[in-house]
């Protein structure tokens, strides 16, 4: 057999390769700290905020103007007061806001309970109490699954139902300061 002649190509030679950047260092595990009580409010509180923004400007909804005459708001207010004091709420205070240049309602209504049930009675009767009297359902309410605040939105006026120690964190009575305010007595 004949050799087949082969054919010699040129090799290159290897260049030295640049150094490979070190592996970054892994990822170092943050350990968060547990938050305090008021922390965990806050934070729930900022949440329920956003989302609420989130909807509005999504959905590009403004909160309705309400007109209501003095005796439709004295009324409703009555009904309010009265649907707290059936479940027996604690510290129950008016806001009358109407004198306030950029405010949000012409009443608030505020009261505390010293569980999360009683939150829950308190707010679910005050609507039934509500809509007995005065034929008006709520514009919105939220809250009832955390029932630490729950909120209940008639437009000009807006119920607050608290835990106790909730109430005292947001102070919303401090907020209001300017608007004059009533202490019912239980």
């Amino acid at each position: 057999m004949a050799k087949i002649p082969v054919k010699k190509t040129a090799t290159k030679k290897a260049t030295p390769t640049k150094k490979s950047a070190p592996k970054k260092a892994a990822a170092k595990k943050v350990v968060k700290k547990p938050l305090t009580e008021k922390e965990e409010l806050q934070k729930e509180a900022n949440r329920i905020a956003n989302t609420e923004n989130k909807k509005k400007v999504s959905s590009g909804a403004k909160r309705p103007k309400k007109t209501a005459t003095k005796a439709q708001t004295t009324s409703l207010l009555d009904a309010i007061v009265e649907g707290m004091q059936e479940k027996k709420a604690k510290n129950i205070t008016i806001i009358n806001l109407i004198g306030l240049e950029h405010r949000v309602a012409d009443y608030f209504v505020i009261c505390d309970a010293d569980s999360t049930t009683h939150v829950n009675a308190i707010a679910d009767t005050l609507e039934e109490s509500v809509i007995k009297k005065t034929g008006e359902k709520p514009y919105h309410s939220e809250g009832h699954q955390n029932a630490e605040w729950i909120l209940v939105d008639y437009v000009n006026i807006v119920a607050h139902v608290f835990m106790r120690e909730t109430r005292e964190f947001y102070n919303i009575e401090g907020l209001w300061a300017d608007g004059e305010i009533t202490t019912i007595a239980d």
